[in-house]
């Protein structure tokens, strides 16, 4: 909601720039409007382009190497959900209590049974209680010898990674673009379609150009943003590897 209401704004702010610009330069004085004006407008816009391209160019960097980072900490945790289930079952069925909650909690993280709409990066009470509860069932386990100690040692050090993990994912899931460099940004497309307006003819195929144009680059930003917030979105991190998680512990 977030990203489209900034697209929408950039685009608003953009169309409106051109327009404007080019309703004003017919009324400024003759001064204004000669030729060595017009091509230090055009000079500023071509400086404003190459700026605008650089920020683009390592916004979309950035972006991209967040969303690669949550997807691989989304399959690393799959995977030691997955992990720990097995040194569960490796201890014996006296661990089949301390995996229902750990079933449950997958559950909701895969959408599986959630009504409330559960995701991988909700921090809320129930989910902590599951994790809490699994951990406090753990402990409660009394190991016959040293074989069986090893494995419930081996089974914390699984559950420390997950509690690890969910939390490096909720704070991922904020994104990682700044409001000042969108604000820079956005101030920069603004003089730069505001320079198409001069000299420009006010016809249907011109306002046409700019509205296209700044619905283009307002989705640019948009696609943008939506891969730095990685779990909402057209474009988000695939949760097949918690369905697969799921999957295996139902077995």
């Amino acid at each position: 909601m977030r990203e489209a209401f900034i697209a929408m704004v950039i685009f608003l702010c953009l169309t409106v720039a051109a327009l404007a610009s080019t309703a004003i330069w017919p009324k400024l004085p003759a001064k204004h409007r000669d030729d060595d004006t017009n091509t230090v407008v055009r000079h500023a816009a071509n400086l404003f382009g190459v700026m605008t391209s650089l920020m683009l160019g390592l916004m979309i960097n950035s972006a991209r190497n967040t969303f690669e980072s949550i997807d691989r900490n989304v399959h690393a945790y799959a995977t030691e959900l997955i992990l720990l289930d097995r040194t569960l079952r490796q201890y014996g069925p006296q661990t089949d209590t301390v995996r229902q909650p750990l079933v449950v909690y997958v559950q909701r993280v895969a959408g599986d049974s959630s009504p409330t709409g559960e995701t991988l990066i909700a921090a809320n009470r129930l989910s902590e209680q599951l994790l809490a509860e699994v951990g406090t069932r753990l402990s409660a386990l009394a190991p016959a010898d040293d074989a069986h100690g090893f494995v419930v040692q081996d089974a914390r050090q699984h559950l420390q990674k997950v509690l690890e993990l969910r939390w490096v994912l909720i704070e991922q899931s904020e994104g990682t673009i700044p409001v000042p460099l969108i604000t820079l940004l956005v101030t920069w497309l603004v003089l730069i379609f505001a320079s198409f307006g001069f000299r420009a003819p006010r016809n249907t195929i011109t306002i046409s150009t700019y509205a296209a144009s700044a619905a283009l680059v307002a989705g640019a930003i948009y696609l943008i943003f939506d891969m730095d917030v990685a779990f909402s979105g057209p474009i988000q991190i695939s949760m097949a590897p918690m369905e697969r998680a799921l999957s295996e512990l139902q077995q």
